[in-house]
């Protein structure tokens, strides 16, 4: 029987019966939170006592899984716990089923195709089917791009509530790549607008030079989606007019990654 009290309340506030599985359970706390959190919110939240928690924390932070903020008082995720939750994305079982998918829409379109998710302010490429034409651009699995100069990352943007964007944006490096690189917050505001309206979003040589891509999010079966499938293709190739005129197809590829992903769930649900 156990008899310790501050033993007994941390497992029943956080589940696991070993420091490590309550770190990790301690994690998944920490892994819905969409903008820095506190010690003492933390603290309220689970219940522990501060001296526990805060060692938790310091634990966590020691080996790159957090990290403190320029305030001292405020955590977010390290690069660490992204590059993490990045490799898990990019390798999980249903990738060959996924890459299907691009496969098939690269021979329809003619294009390079790539799937994206959202990871901190960037967006990660998860997958990616070259086109065959001699002159393409080329960006791996793995690469990552600034949000508010790419077609996926505008759409991810655009999903957001205006607070969370105007708190992600207020720390993101907006780079100016290229002439047509938005950078301005009201310009970019409005674009995202227009963006979340359409259902689709371009980067017109926003972020490389000669490059147009064009987006749309796979939908999720609840809450914001995390994935998008984009086209991208030289500007000697792909138009704005012949991109719009490619957008059925990616909605077609859209709809059928969807589907892997609900199956995807479903498989886990049974599973559990």
């Amino acid at each position: 029987m156990n008899n310790n009290p501050v033993e007994k309340l941390e497992q029943e506030k956080i589940d696991g019966d070993t420091p490590t599985m309550r770190l990790f359970a301690l994690l998944e706390v920490i892994a819905e939170k969409d903008q820095p959190f506190s010690l003492q919110g933390i603290v309220e939240e689970i219940g522990l006592p501060k001296p526990t928690v805060h060692r938790m924390l310091q634990q966590l932070e020691g080996v790159g899984v957090l990290q403190r903020e320029g305030d001292g008082r405020h955590y977010s995720t390290g690069v660490r716990l992204r590059r993490l939750a990045s490799n898990l994305l990019i390798n999980n079982t249903y990738h060959g089923a996924r890459h299907n998918v691009l496969r098939q829409l690269m021979e329809e379109v003619g294009e390079s195709c790539n799937l994206t998710a959202f990871t901190g302010s960037e967006v990660v490429y998860l997958d990616r089917m070259e086109t065959v034409a001699p002159l393409r651009f080329y960006l791996h699995p793995g690469s990552r791009v600034p949000a508010h100069c790419s077609s996926t990352g505008k759409l991810f943007l655009a999903q957001m509530t205006p607070m969370q964007r105007r708190r992600l944006l207020a720390h993101m490096p907006m780079i100016k790549y290229t002439n047509n690189t938005e950078t301005d917050p009201v310009k970019l505001e409005q674009e995202l607008e227009v963006v979340r309206r359409n259902g689709y979003a371009i980067d017109n040589e926003e972020f490389l030079p000669g490059l147009l891509c064009v987006a749309v999010l796979v939908p999720a079966a609840e809450g914001r989606s995390n994935l998008a499938v984009a086209i991208q293709a030289p500007i000697m190739r792909l138009t704005h007019e012949k991109a719009l005129h490619f957008l059925p197809a990616l909605q077609r590829a859209a709809k059928a990654l969807a589907a892997i992903e609900s199956e995807t769930s479903s498989a886990t649900n049974v599973a559990s």
